[in-house]
């Protein structure tokens, strides 16, 4: 029999998958590379992905269905544009339109020859360049995007700008200054103290930069740092406006990889994962090539440089899911299942992954901790603010007249970042609201901004932390698309785990493309999300659309909270 949850909760998929060698471990990447040489639906591929694995249809069905990338139809040319708020704001959501005529295919469609396949996504994490779109693996971005696709202009992808704003990165040393990593993990492994680790890191007040904000070291004391222990890297930077994980990813793996090492050492745990989604195809790249030098220079394997410590880290790509990106989603997804969220309790740091004690820390938060062990838990502690110490990496959109990732002290004035380092709007443009910390994490009005990069100070003004992606908004972008772009993406990227969220999402939907005012219908409407929603996405929908019609007042009367 397999495995039985603590609160009586019988996994039947988990159960079959151990039969088979935990064959769902394997299952996702098997669909994918199978889904990308068919143009053909799921169901007349996945099952026979199943069988070689000894898994019934139904276990690759199910997953087949769920995931963007391997619902999708693929053609031999699969291009993937990017629907997200930064690029729709860049051209107020003119560009799909034009890429669709560029191509003659619609998107999630195939053109009748099987030659060219269209994939809407969110996002691509070009938000400082958009619109944007990968053909195959190549980046196309900037205003002649369809031109572009159509091979009229040469593809043209920059990279990301990036500024330090604090005088002493924490995440950025090695962007902008050169500076190696793996200098902490050989001297600290050897010195053989899980213990030191730990309480630098409780020391420093560290909290986790995924969006929920919990603090990193009383995260890793849940695990119980029990044997079997596994630390899991969420490389699933869903945020549409933030591209910070892809720059560590990209730029800086090493440095995440060392962060990874000693969360693993301070947990007690063995075994390591990295998540990549698979809309970042470089930063899978470029991580997956600095695994394979880590276990060329010993920093992982079965004696980490020589010492009793063995570490075995692997990469996973994702296969396109928002809800995926929270932690409960993403084991499931990693098991080879349906990427929903799961209720709680358990919580994963006690049964996560294959019911072992689970630690899920975002890419920006391990890219902390060496500069955390290295300097000493209460000089970070002394950075940002008491409440919220550290640094934070934030994204500005196309719109600014300086996009770019900026590492800031958290407790910066957002005032200061969109108009001192970002330049305010591009081209003379009139700023009507930011969005912030990504689709659900709230809007802000111009006049609304002076207001502390905290989660408590953006909680204050209705909107979230997140991941600090900052999207401006100017004129060109009409309140009422706007709008229903949101919900959009809520009844896209809804997981389907709970009727509220999943039926609420595509019924907020409905409300906003009648163009009516909604009234009663969405007073009811959020209750039911904001309180019986599994998950943080559902619980989410209404204050992001109530923060969008403080913004707009008139233009959005009847959304107000």
């Amino acid at each position: 029999m397999g495995p039985i949850r603590p609160a009586g909760r019988f996994d039947a998929f988990r159960a079959l998958s151990d039969r088979s060698g935990r064959a769902g471990e394997r299952l996702v990447e098997r669909l994918a590379r199978t889904g990308e040489k068919s143009v053909g639906g799921p169901e007349t591929w996945a099952p026979a992905v199943a069988a070689v694995l000894g898994l019934p249809a139904a276990a690759a069905l199910g997953p087949a269905a769920y995931y963007a990338d391997l619902a999708a139809p693929h053609g031999r040319r699969h291009v993937r544009v990017c629907a997200a708020t930064a690029c729709f704001a860049a051209q107020a959501g003119r560009h799909l339109t034009q890429v669709e005529q560029e191509l003659g295919v619609t998107a999630a469609a195939a053109s009748p020859d099987g030659e060219t396949s269209l994939q809407a996504v969110r996002c691509l994490g070009y938000c400082y360049a958009g619109p944007a779109a990968l053909d195959g693996t190549t980046p196309c971005t900037g205003p002649t995007l369809a031109a572009q696709l159509g091979g009229r202009e040469p593809p043209t992808a920059s990279r990301i700008p990036v500024t330090d704003d604090t005088g002493d990165p924490v995440l950025l040393p090695g962007v902008v200054a050169g500076e190696p990593a793996w200098q902490v993990w050989p001297r600290t492994v050897a010195a053989g103290s899980p213990d030191r680790v730990h309480s630098e890191v409780a020391a420093s007040g560290l909290r986790g930069r995924g969006g929920a904000g919990f603090r990193v070291s009383e995260k890793w004391e849940a695990s119980g740092r029990a044997p079997g222990t596994v630390v899991v890297v969420n490389g699933d930077e869903g945020d549409p406006g933030s591209y910070a994980d892809r720059l560590l990813m990209e730029a800086d793996p090493e440095r995440v990889l060392e962060g990874l090492a000693l969360a693993c050492f301070a947990c007690r745990a063995r075994r390591g994962v990295v998540l990549v989604r698979s809309e970042y195809p470089r930063a899978l790249a470029r991580m997956r090539e600095a695994v394979g030098q880590a276990y060329a220079d010993g920093h992982f394997g079965p004696r980490a440089h020589g010492t009793d410590r063995a570490l075995d880290v692997e990469v996973v790509e994702g296969a396109g899911s928002y809800v995926a990106g929270e932690e409960t989603a993403l084991i499931a997804s990693l098991e080879g299942g349906r990427g929903c969220a799961r209720p709680r309790p358990p919580y994963p740091t006690r049964h996560g992954l294959w019911d072992a004690p689970t630690v899920v820390n975002n890419v920006e938060t391990l890219a902390a901790v060496p500069w955390i062990v290295a300097r000493g838990g209460c000089a970070y502690a002394r950075r940002g603010t008491p409440e919220e110490p550290g640094t934070k990496l934030v994204c500005l959109s196309e719109r600014f007249l300086r996009p770019g990732a900026y590492e800031v002290e958290l407790g910066t004035s957002l005032l200061r970042i969109v108009t001192e380092l970002g330049g305010g709007p591009k081209n003379g443009s009139e700023l009507t609201a930011v969005q912030v910390g990504g689709p659900l994490g709230g809007f802000l009005g111009p006049d609304a901004l002076d207001v502390p990069l905290t989660a408590a100070g953006l909680a204050a003004r209705g909107a979230a932390l997140g991941h600090a992606g900052l999207v401006a908004i100017d004129q060109h972008v009409m309140p009422e698309e706007l709008l229903r772009h949101v919900w959009e993406f809520a009844a896209a990227e809804s997981c389907g785990a709970c009727s509220p969220c999943r039926v609420g999402s595509r019924r907020g939907l409905e409300l906003a493309s009648a163009g009516a005012v909604p009234g009663a219908a969405w007073g009811r409407l959020a209750r039911v999300l904001a309180e019986a929603s599994l998950c943080a996405f559902g619980r989410r929908i209404p204050p992001a659309v109530h923060s969008l019609a403080r913004v707009y007042g008139d233009r959005l009367a009847g959304w107000e909270p």
